[in-house]
């Protein structure tokens, strides 16, 4: 069917096609909900992960960007997607950078966003995302990042951070720091190690205050990192001065990557896998598997995604691979996840994480 539909939206422009796929998923949740659980059904008990103290029926799951504002969470549950990442949030409202901010390279089923991290700010989308919360077997992760403004430094960038992390902390299943943005001016600050130190202080106070005032829950947090800057990985001191500084908060687990740097913006596709797959590896040798990650960028089959597995993630993401390949992508991953497990003779998706690392 996607195959039909994408020269009509690719006919558009980046922008106006994700804005037309977006409002007619939201239109398709609420009238044919049960239509699109059967289309797009499949389930295997292989799938099943338990990981950062949670179930996901399956490891394949939406990337942060496509759903900012927290409109799909349904939908890419009824698509069948194991778990759902919504945002960036920002603490402050924003609508991103100037138009035109994404861009398609169709011979490289790539994508380069300036979007600039536009969104409704945490104070609206929080209570979306509390109507959605706690679904079972569905994990609902939300990413957060500093509001887009050059203006907002120091204290004040720590604040702001804060402020989304208190907002959202009650109705996220996990949540990833988003410090790596290359599509802001200002967005990779934070993954400066002395920066990124200051931010988990600021985060580790919140948490303790927290739970003196008795929340329910701490979400477990992860730190989405950028990808290396060349495609034959050369192990430096950048990601060891970043563990070592994660390490000494709580930090539960990673996402690598993020998109990499590309004329003022960000390159997402298979032009980035082989640099994710990298680093995926490196993060699990060095944790010794000890922390979880989330395989994101250029995962567009199930060979990719099985391959991001085996290199050490527990979970991966898509988005790209949607723009070019359409919704049906997550169940031919999962069914294809399952052939390769089988033919490796590996019982479950968990026994994949690692073994080729």
């Amino acid at each position: 069917m996607y195959a039909r539909i994408r020269p009509l939206l690719f006919a558009l422009g980046p922008e106006q096609a994700h804005l037309l796929a977006s409002a007619s998923a939201r239109a398709a949740q609420k009238a044919v909900p049960s239509a699109l659980e059967r289309m797009f059904a499949f389930s295997h008990p292989a799938l099943s992960v338990q990981v950062l103290g949670l179930t996901f029926t399956n490891p394949v799951g939406l990337a942060a960007g496509f759903d900012k504002n927290a409109h799909l969470v349904p939908f890419f549950r009824l698509l069948g997607a194991g778990f759902t990442e919504v945002g960036s949030v920002t603490a402050e409202p924003g609508r991103g950078n100037r138009r035109p901010r994404l861009f398609r390279f169709p011979e490289d089923e790539a994508l380069v966003n300036r979007m600039g991290l536009g969104n409704h700010g945490s104070e609206r989308i929080a209570p979306r995302l509390k109507r959605f919360a706690h679904q079972p077997a569905f994990p609902m992760g939300v990413n957060i990042a500093k509001t887009h403004s050059p203006d907002i430094l120091g204290n004040a960038a720590l604040d702001d951070f804060a402020a989304t992390y208190g907002r959202v902390a009650d109705h996220a299943s996990y949540i990833t720091l988003n410090v790596s943005c290359p599509n802001t001016a200002e967005g990779k600050t934070f993954e400066d190690p002395a920066a990124l130190d200051a931010l988990l202080s600021q985060l580790d106070r919140l948490v303790a205050e927290r739970r003196r005032e008795g929340a329910a829950r701490t979400p477990p947090l992860l730190v989405k990192l950028s990808p290396p800057e060349r495609e034959r990985f050369v192990l430096d001191s950048f990601y060891d001065e970043i563990l070592a500084v994660c390490a000494a908060h709580r930090v539960d687990g990673f996402v690598a990557t993020n998109t990499l740097p590309h004329d003022k913006g960000g390159l997402s596709g298979p032009p980035l896998a082989a640099r994710s797959t990298a680093l995926v590896r490196y993060l699990y040798t060095k944790t010794g598997g000890a922390k979880p990650i989330i395989g994101v960028g250029g995962i567009d089959s199930a060979e990719a995604a099985y391959e991001r597995l085996a290199a050490g993630a527990s979970l991966v993401q898509l988005y790209t691979g949607l723009v070019y390949h359409g919704p049906g992508l997550i169940r031919s991953i999962k069914q294809g996840l399952v052939r390769l497990s089988e033919d490796e003779g590996h019982s479950s998706i968990s026994q994949i994480t690692g073994s080729r690392a």
